[in-house]
């Protein structure tokens, strides 16, 4: 009889709880539960309706429960059946005699769980549908009785009482993803919307996260070792940098202060010949006059003597002698300093501590401009403004009212036989010019070029405020004050720059530049997009510019801020050859040898536009060079 009860085991279990039903309950589609698990399956499904847990057979309203009497009486026969079944024979366990004695199963370790059942020998293993843990002898029924073999196996378990759940008492096997919590199978029943997983699964999904996230981890370690490594190489070359920005600075302000205290003795020296020459003429006319003075003291005695004398033969005989002698006034010269002179060195003067003094406020004012000369060497360039300034000119130049000079002179070219009535404007792009450069002698490659060359024309909005265009926007000159230009968005506000109207984003192009003056200028090309304001809007600074420039005399190549010293050419006419196809840009000197000086070698992402800077109030560059004579 208990052999057939213990078949029925698995009928006789709930199928909520998985437990022997307790009060069990039979819904009308023949399945039967646990009333109290019934009860709390159905909590608040006054909303959603009643359903068979199992089937899912839905009811119109909440069944009337009866007590399945027949299941109870089973369920009871099946426990007192399991009461009354004897004890299994122990079970004896080898020991082998190299074991330490706290091995056997009498003498548990301090520490381990012990067996539920006989509370003496160490639990074996932990079921976690009976919430109880069994040594080896207890445990022989759920190794060897049907009854037991859908129970939960696990290691022994200390802390079992905190595996159960706290409202239900039951054990908690499932966790709620969302909700980030343990639940039982009744807490799972309020969790239906939520994404449930096994205590297994949910492990393993988050031993994969914590996976992921340790190896994110380690990566940022170990990009932040090789970001703390690229600081200290940054910091190393901007301390080396700083070191040489210095002894530049300083060799310039030395520079600028002999200049200054070569002009100051100068002026001095011309004081002093002056003061000299008038000193001079002051000793010479104290000694005429000196004589005069004796002159009159001898007449003064003669007269004296001559009214002492007694016989009137006598008196008039040297009266007559007195009245010969005759003596002139006594005469000052007009001495004086030269007053234009005075006037002249006093006016270079203040002009220069005006200069100085609004170079000092405009760097004070605008610290992005103060900041360009430290970082980018050029700090020679207000050096080189107080150097000019020391030549003393008396008034700046207006190149909109100059007359061309006779080499300046535009010629008009011939043109060539075979050119086409239709030629382009110099704002189009020649359709008929090959995309290739071809292979030429070097005597003739300028002629070659000039199949390519282009006419340049500033563009007004992005013209910088001391930069003044003139000659039909060919002509580029620095200005020592700002002009009113409008307001404009593409306008160059930190750098005395500039773009020209045209852009070119394929095929071959060529113009020449006329260098006329200064010490600082350059030119090259640029993309569109190139900043404004900042020191990252220098031409050459960024990665959208290249350029060569002149900085204090000496030629240099930049493009990302990466210099290149070149040799300075012995020539003051240049010429550009920009590749787009090839993906190129080279730069010529034009002299008595026609030669390349430097090339940079990009793939060109957006059209380019031939670009200026100048900074030295004496810089002119003149566009479209090849149509002026040499």
């Amino acid at each position: 009889m208990a052999q057939s009860l213990e078949a029925m085991a698995e009928e006789l279990s709930c199928s909520i709880c998985l437990s022997l039903f307790t009060t069990p309950v039979t819904l009308p589609c023949g399945h039967n539960f646990c009333s109290q698990c019934l009860d709390l399956s159905w909590k608040g499904g006054e909303d959603s309706g009643y359903s068979c847990p199992q089937c899912r057979c839905v009811f119109p309203s909440k069944p009337a429960l009866q007590k399945n009497t027949l299941l109870s009486n089973l369920v009871s026969q099946l426990a007192a059946a399991r009461r009354a079944e004897p004890a299994p024979q122990e079970v004896e366990v080898e020991v082998e005699e190299d074991e330490e004695p706290e091995d056997e199963p009498g003498v548990p370790d301090r520490g381990a769980v012990l067996c539920d059942s006989c509370r003496r020998v160490a639990a074996s293993k932990t079921c976690l549908t009976c919430m109880a843990s069994f040594c080896q002898e207890h445990l022989l029924p759920h190794l060897q009785s049907p009854a037991f073999l859908d129970h939960l196996l696990s290691q022994p378990l200390g802390d079992l009482q905190q595996r159960k759940c706290q409202e239900h008492n039951k054990l908690m096997d499932h966790y709620c993803w969302d909700h980030g919590g343990c639940l039982c199978c009744y807490c799972a029943l309020g969790h239906k919307s939520c994404k449930t997983l096994t205590l297994q699964e949910a492990k393993r999904q988050k031993e994969l996260h914590f996976t992921n996230v340790l190896r994110s981890l380690n990566q940022k370690i170990e990009k932040a070792a090789t970001t703390v490594e690229e600081v200290q190489c940054e910091q190393k070359r901007l301390q080396e940098t700083t070191r040489k920005k210095k002894e530049l600075l300083e060799s310039e302000y030395d520079e600028l202060k002999s200049l200054i205290d070569e002009e100051r003795c100068r002026a001095m020296l011309k004081i002093e010949e002056e003061e000299k020459k008038v000193t001079s003429k002051f000793n010479y006319t104290q000694s005429v006059l000196s004589k005069k003075r004796q002159e009159y003291e001898r007449m003064c005695s003669r007269v004296q003597s001559l009214l002492q004398e007694q016989d009137d033969l006598q008196f008039l005989k040297r009266a007559t002698k007195v009245n010969d002698t005759t003596s002139k006034e006594p005469f000052k010269p007009k001495t004086e300093f030269d007053e234009k002179l005075l006037q002249g060195l006093y006016k270079n003067v203040v002009s220069l501590k005006d200069l100085v003094k609004s170079s000092i406020r405009q760097m004070a004012e605008n610290p992005e401009w103060r900041s360009q000369p430290m970082q980018k060497a050029s700090g020679a360039e207000a050096g080189l403004e107080t150097e000019e300034a020391g030549k003393w000119r008396a008034a700046r130049p207006k190149m909109q009212d100059e007359k061309p000079s006779t080499k300046n002179k535009v010629k008009k070219k011939p043109n060539p036989p075979t050119a086409d009535a239709s030629a382009p404007m110099p704002h189009e792009r020649p359709h008929s010019v090959p995309h290739t450069k071809p292979a030429v002698p070097a005597a003739n490659l300028r002629e070659q070029f000039m199949r390519y060359a282009e006419k340049l024309y500033a563009d007004p909005s992005t013209v910088h405020k001391k930069i003044l265009i003139s000659n039909l926007f060919t002509r580029l000159a620095v200005s020592d004050m700002p002009h009113n230009y409008p307001e404009s968005l593409q306008r160059f506000v930190s750098c005395s720059q500039l773009l020209c109207s045209q852009s070119f984003s394929e095929g071959v192009h060529y113009w020449e530049i006329l260098k006329e003056g200064g010490n600082f200028s350059g030119f090259g090309v640029a993309y569109q997009s190139i900043a404004r304001t900042g020191t990252e809007s220098r031409l050459g600074r960024n990665k959208v510019s290249w350029c060569i420039e002149w900085c204090n005399g000496k030629l240099q190549a930049w493009h990302d801020d990466k210099q290149t010293d070149l040799t300075t050419p012995n020539t003051n006419k240049y010429g550009v050859l920009l590749n787009c196809t090839e993906g190129f840009v080279s730069f010529y000197c034009i002299g008595k040898k026609f030669s390349e000086i430097y090339k940079f070698r990009a793939k060109f992402k957006e059209p380019l536009y031939p670009a200026f800077w100048m900074f030295s109030s004496k810089t002119v560059l003149v566009l479209n060079a090849f149509q002026l004579e040499p």
